[in-house]
């Protein structure tokens, strides 16, 4: 019973029942703990819950009368991330050795990547709107379990090497513009998982904005640098009429194999996936030309940037008869010469730019690669470390061992692996373009597969031209140059020639699509009639069979889902043991 009556207030609590002031600092210590580790769980949560292939960005159809610029804008943005990978920093040293030593005269080389960069890249949107999958997922169902585990491991070692690229581009830019020791900038880009941590979890569009400011910021450097510098026009445009000399052939070899890059027709055929629609001939025919403006916009962007990067060098350094090689050198000398730090200070934030918008790119090819080939997910952010740490060992390693004069042989090394594992990418997607089995309608003019051929056997050849020069370096080494080539370099090339073969030649399509008759309807149609209290309207009927579709995501069926015999249209839908039986099937190529 209470000591004290109704209405009464209670007495004080004694002294010694107040918190303590050091109890009430470890209190507030442990609530601002917690409220951090709540903040870095739901982080982390969101992160996990980000899929770049989610169709999550809404598309007008083309019956919906939107504008001309509102679908062009609904389709704007997966490409931007390609643009990025054709900008990392393998490139820029490639460009800058080719502009230093031999001038105007490669920009035909740099023109006709990327020619070579956008044919393969709109094959490779093609495929994936086609068939609704992206470039892994498809060679998963198409391979063997040896072959699909063959390509991940090649994907992987190029991710890897794209990675180790970035870097030391990031680490190289953050010594120019902060004359922070080129070490410490490697140990420092561990922290790029955590920019990727709070940016990704804002969904694809605002990462498409976030990649748009930092290509915008690159296209201004450049943009200022070739004011300041003013080259003679009537000198650049003579770099686009082809012109080798013994010389300059390696140069060449080496821009053409740094600009294509593997994993980025991995990356492309899954973030087209982002954009959502009603799966019909119509609606797949607008998809196809918005995305090859989208390739075409952004991939010109990068055309301009590393040409820029080329003519720069070019009119400050060849014309001064100075041949550079090394990003730090570029740098250094542009101050110098042109008598101001802003060239400098543009160069620098230009190339940590292009450092850190690679960073983002990569994680999400190996997200898209992993879940592809193997069917495995883990957490992006795990995964960005993972790679991370990879890249940063053997940069370290260099860096100790011979100091920063090592860093551009470790980037040409980058590139020569990604020159390496480049036909296992564009092989695949040529090979499927050109199946009528996997592409029914859309199916390659054996023009457009005959050109495509003819890229493939060009990028071979380089290959074959960059594994003979690499093999003359090694030998040059003596014993131990010898032993690397008889015991590595040798079984290694022969692996590789060996499983491009198979997927060129000994591959066999597993897939098929087939063409029903007009006005034929499948047995999952008349399902979906019956438990309806309506008749379904057309586009009810194709809601519905997207869905289906999207389920069981098996060989795909196009059903006309439009009765107007001048303009019929058509839904993707899997195929069922109760197709009809004027169901027209296209063999395979």
């Amino acid at each position: 019973m209470s000591s004290f009556e109704d209405g009464d207030l209670p007495p004080p609590p004694a002294r010694s029942s107040f918190p303590s002031s050091s109890s009430s600092s470890r209190a507030r210590r442990c609530l601002s703990a917690s409220l951090w580790r709540s903040k870095i769980e739901a982080w982390i949560q969101a992160e996990n819950a980000f899929n770049p292939m989610e169709k999550s960005v809404e598309v007008p159809s083309t019956t919906s009368g939107a504008s001309f610029w509102r679908k062009l804008g609904s389709f704007l943005g997966p490409a931007l991330f390609v643009s990025v990978g054709y900008l990392d920093p393998g490139n820029w040293a490639t460009d800058i050795a080719g502009g230093s030593q031999f001038g105007y005269s490669l920009l035909w080389v740099l023109f006709l990547s990327n020619i070579m960069a956008l044919t393969l890249q709109i094959l490779t949107t093609r495929l994936a709107l086609v068939t609704q999958k992206d470039l892994a997922l498809i060679c998963r169902g198409e391979y063997p379990r040896p072959v699909r585990i063959m390509l991940w491991v090649l994907m992987e070692i190029a991710i890897a090497a794209t990675d180790l690229a970035e870097v030391l581009g990031t680490a190289i830019g953050l010594q120019l513009l902060f004359r922070l020791p080129l070490i410490a900038g490697v140990v420092l880009t561990v922290l790029d998982t955590l920019i990727f941590l709070l940016v990704q979890k804002y969904g694809i569009r605002k990462l498409e904005v976030f990649i748009l400011l930092l290509l915008g910021i690159i296209g201004m450097c450049f943009i200022v640098e070739l004011f300041m510098i003013a080259p003679p026009g009537a000198d650049v445009m003579s770099g686009f009429v082809p012109q080798l000399s013994s010389e300059s052939i390696s140069a060449a070899v080496g821009i053409l194999g740094a600009t294509v890059m593997p994993h980025n027709f991995y990356l492309h055929s899954g973030l087209v996936q982002s954009r959502k629609f009603a799966y019909n001939i119509r609606n797949l025919r607008q998809a196809f030309k918005f995305n090859v403006i989208d390739t075409v916009i952004s991939l010109n962007f990068a055309f301009f940037v590393n040409a820029s990067i080329l003519i720069v060098a070019a009119a400050v350094f060849y014309t001064r008869g100075i041949v550079v090689e090394e990003l730090q050198d570029a740098y250094t000398l542009l101050g110098s010469l042109m008598g101001t730090r802003v060239a400098s200070i543009m160069f620098g934030l230009g190339l940590f730019c292009a450092g850190q918008s690679s960073t983002l790119t990569g994680t999400m090819a190996g997200q898209i690669v992993m879940e592809g080939f193997l069917d495995l997910q883990i957490a992006p952010w795990l995964r960005r470390l993972g790679t991370r740490i990879v890249a940063i060992v053997p940069a370290v390693i260099v860096i100790l061992a011979t100091g920063e004069s090592g860093t551009y042989k470790l980037l040409i090394f980058s590139q020569v692996v990604l020159s390496l594992a480049l036909p296992f990418a564009v092989i695949p997607v040529v090979r499927f373009t050109a199946s009528a089995s996997i592409m029914g309608p859309f199916v390659n003019h054996i023009a457009v597969t005959i050109i495509a051929s003819i890229m493939v056997l060009f990028i071979l050849s380089l290959n074959v031209w960059a594994i003979v020069g690499y093999y003359g370096d090694l030998l040059a080494m003596g014993l131990t140059g010898q032993l690397i080539v008889g015991l590595v370099m040798a079984p290694v090339c022969l692996f590789l020639i060996g499983l491009v073969i198979y997927i060129t030649f000994f591959w066999k399509v597993q897939s098929r699509f087939y063409l029903v008759e007009e006005n034929s309807t499948t047995a999952a149609d008349a399902e979906e009639a019956s438990t309806s209290s309506s008749p379904l309207s057309p586009e009810e009927l194709a809601s519905r069979r997207q869905q289906r579709y999207e389920n069981e995501q098996d060989d795909n069926l196009l059903i006309p889902i439009s009765t107007t015999p001048s303009s019929p249209s058509y839904s993707c839908v899997p195929s069922s043991p109760q197709t009809p039986s004027t169901s027209k099937t296209y063999s395979a190529t």
